[in-house]
């Protein structure tokens, strides 16, 4: 690729984010603009900027990579990602928008009236958002590394003070233009060099299929292993040796390999015929891109299958990043309307990235021996089409590609803020909003510099089997089971959503490397959902007596219209009895109506007192 194409493509993208959030800066003017846009976001442009954040370096790099090494199955990720949403439309977006709350440890507070269960929250919201910012830094590194040769920190660096500064500047209504004007962005960058690409390939005469499986090298190709590696052969094997191989070196010889596995050392370069499958690679625990997870999905696809679909289905509604954007609807009907938006969105959207895949393994199979299969999309547009019509698609795409780190990092650094503002630092003002920024995104800048981790994609799948097994259970049984209480729901959280954690470390840290354990952790979801649900309804059932004072009336507020969603219905009273009885009419609740100064939410009251 081109980078005097390529580099300035990102400069420009990065420009323009910080144009577009000075503009956000512009018209924010109160604590409630930082934290929820003083929730005036239309269904329209709240759904372009959920679209712009969610759509991350998984969405964008990692699905085309994931199809590229492994094939059609992959596509599970993208219909997960969609169908998450459906599952938040149903069960989740409108009671939470009515909850008032700022955050999702506001919701746990104000459903169950417990300090300890909202630090509770405030921790797994930490860990999830710092989970997610991880491979939002690792691709951001990814992509300045394969467009310049700069060193693989440097992105994530980049990405960091971007981010920082707009969020700290201008916090949530600058994030908002931010994201909706990005979404369209990677939406462009991806969909016209589609085009290009698919016409080309069309034109090409190529043999066999995108989606062939395995995939095969269709011309001689030479691969220089970056990182130590074993090949994995079926079948016998005749390569062109310039290196290290099982101990013996090489200097441009034919090596016959048998069937079985071989150590390739960093340094060696592989000559392959064309006509070659591309054999399968394994690495070790220590390498950026290790394929640990997928190879357990190999022996255990219908088990890796089904804890990704429970993962991405349920993970969707406790993603830190995702939720705190419904607090900035102005009710929950318009919620419910982004909602729907929403999906329409991110579902065209989802059509690209397969595409890239299927086409990266015709022409570039080899990225996955080389560890960076991720690279696929940056590097289709050169590899198909050349010239300097393709150096400027590629310009295109690794700006889109920029754009994806940015959106996804601000919204995850927007919700992590949040929270350590509001349960970690002594204050509320705007001034140690922008510490918390700070806080925010150091920890995961320097975790990326230390830990290698997994494809991005695989990466964003264990920050949805964590936000699945602790979140998903709180909010459903939060908004529609009344018994609900305090120890259950700090039980079911630790227990599911610690459970899920514990197996991400595993996972990440390569442990225990095979076998049917290995399996169970590097897909947590199918038993720590269950874990978490179990164990915070029969915790919560040997609790009665932790029942809080005024539960029904609070599920009334979550669930009835904002008009009838009054203070009468937020605190013990002399109507609340009737409205446990179910006695209550929606003409008792309309004369019951106070004032407009009654229906102040926690959250605005407490803004007013931080003013």
């Amino acid at each position: 690729m081109n980078s005097g194409y390529a580099i300035p493509a990102v400069a420009l993208v990065v420009v323009a984010t910080v144009l577009v959030g000075a503009f956000g800066l512009r018209i924010s003017r109160t604590t409630s603009d930082f934290y929820v846009a003083s929730r005036t976001v239309g269904p329209r442009l709240n759904a372009a900027a959920i679209s712009g954040e969610y759509l991350s370096a998984a969405s964008f790099l990692g699905i085309a990579g994931l199809v590229l090494v492994q094939g059609p199955d992959m596509l599970w990720y993208p219909v997960g990602y969609t169908a998450g949403y459906l599952v938040l439309l149903l069960f989740v977006a409108a009671p939470l928008r009515r909850s008032g709350a700022y955050t999702l440890p506001d919701f746990a507070e104000a459903r169950l009236a417990s300090q300890g269960v909202r630090r509770l929250a405030g921790a797994f919201v930490v860990g999830v958002g710092w989970l997610y910012l991880l491979p939002q830094l690792q691709g951001a590194g990814l992509t300045l590394t394969v467009l310049s040769g700069a060193p693989d920190w440097l992105g994530g660096v980049i990405v960091a003070v971007v981010v920082t500064a707009i969020v700290a500047a201008g916090g949530m209504r600058s994030i908002t233009f931010v994201q909706a004007f990005q979404f369209w962005l990677k939406l462009t960058a991806l969909l016209v060099p589609a085009l290009f690409l698919v016409l080309a390939w069309q034109g090409d005469g190529a043999p066999g299929r995108p989606f062939e499986e395995p995939a095969t090298f269709r011309e001689q190709r030479s691969v220089r292993v970056d990182d130590t590696l074993t090949l994995k052969l079926e079948e016998p094997l005749t390569v062109t040796v310039d290196g290290t191989v099982d101990g013996r070196t090489r200097d441009g010889a034919r090596v016959a390999l048998p069937a079985g596995s071989h150590r390739i050392e960093a340094g060696t370069r592989l000559t392959f015929d064309a006509d070659t499958r591309v054999p399968a690679a394994g690495r070790g625990a220590d390498d950026a891109l290790s394929p640990s997870r997928a190879e357990s999905r190999a022996e255990r696809p219908l088990y890796a299958t089904y804890g990704l679909i429970l993962a991405t289905f349920l993970g969707t509604m406790g993603l830190p990043h995702v939720v705190v954007r419904f607090y900035t609807s102005p009710t929950g009907v318009a919620a419910r309307r982004t909602t729907v938006a929403v999906l329409g969105l991110i579902g065209a959207f989802y059509l690209l990235p397969p595409l890239y895949g299927a086409l990266g393994r015709l022409y570039a199979p080899e990225l996955t021996l080389t560890g960076k299969a991720d690279a696929a999309v940056l590097l289709l547009p050169d590899r198909v089409i050349g010239g300097v019509g393709g150096d400027l698609l590629g310009a295109l795409v690794a700006g889109g590609a920029f754009a994806a780190f940015l959106s996804t990092a601000s919204g995850l650094t927007m919700a992590v803020a949040g929270v350590l503002t509001q349960d970690v630092l002594p204050s509320r003002a705007v001034s140690h909003f922008r510490l918390g920024t700070l806080l925010a995104m150091a920890v995961p800048l320097a975790a990326s510099a230390l830990v290698g981790g997994l494809p991005v994609a695989d990466a964003v799948g264990l920050a949805f089997a964590v936000s699945a097994s602790s979140f998903c259970p709180l909010l459903v049984l939060g908004i529609w089971w009344r018994r609900l209480t305090p120890p259950g729901a700090a039980a079911g959280m630790l227990v599911g959503g610690g459970s899920a954690l514990l197996a991400v470390a595993a996972t990440m840290g390569g442990f225990p490397g095979d076998g049917a354990l290995h399996a169970l952790l590097a897909w947590p979801a199918l038993w720590s959902v269950p874990l978490g649900f179990l164990t915070m309804v029969l915790v919560s059932l040997a609790t009665p007596g932790r029942v809080p004072a005024g539960t029904a009336a609070i599920l009334a507020r979550f669930h009835l219209p904002e008009e009838l969603g009054t203070e009468e219905l937020r605190t013990e009273g002399p109507r609340t009895d009737e409205l446990r009885a179910g006695t209550l009419s929606t003409d008792d609740l309309r004369a019951a109506k106070p004032g407009t100064d009654d229906q102040r939410t926690a959250a605005d009251r407490r803004e007013e007192r931080t003013r």
